[in-house]
């Protein structure tokens, strides 16, 4: 499954634990496939310095960290779509890497509930609907 974790809940995975983090770690187990963009990376990283205090050098190992297990995908025309507009990169990211799935507490993307057949779910709608088979 192909899945876009918006910044927030990066953010929430990195920072506070809980749900966030365990669909995280499913990334790590390979059971997901994180797509994300260089727009959402850079945003990433912002926010670790701006908003959380973190070293500039640590924003930057936990960027590289997310690369590695991601598929950045070349977003190469952002539309004008959601109320903020900085939600627009999350929806370009989604579609040019081919993402089944949004994951966000985003409540400007949530509204839109699906975008070009890509649905956009909060943490815990997401991880009801696509737990992992025994």
């Amino acid at each position: 499954m192909r899945v876009v974790f918006d910044t927030n809940v990066l953010i929430s995975a990195l920072v506070y634990g809980g749900l966030p983090r365990e669909l995280l770690g499913r990334v790590f187990r390979g059971e997901i496939t994180l797509i994300t963009s260089t727009a959402l990376m850079n945003e990433l990283e912002e926010v670790l310095v701006v908003r959380f205090a973190h070293e500039p050098s640590l924003a930057r190992t936990v960027r590289a960290e997310i690369e590695l297990l991601a598929e950045v995908a070349g977003v190469s025309d952002l539309k004008r779509v959601a109320r903020d507009a900085d939600d627009d990169a999350v929806l370009a990211a989604a579609i040019a890497g081919e993402a089944s799935a949004i994951v966000t507490g985003d409540h400007d993307l949530l509204v839109l509930g699906e975008h070009h057949g890509i649905r956009i779910v909060t943490p815990r709608d997401f991880a009801s609907s696509s737990e992992p088979h025994a």
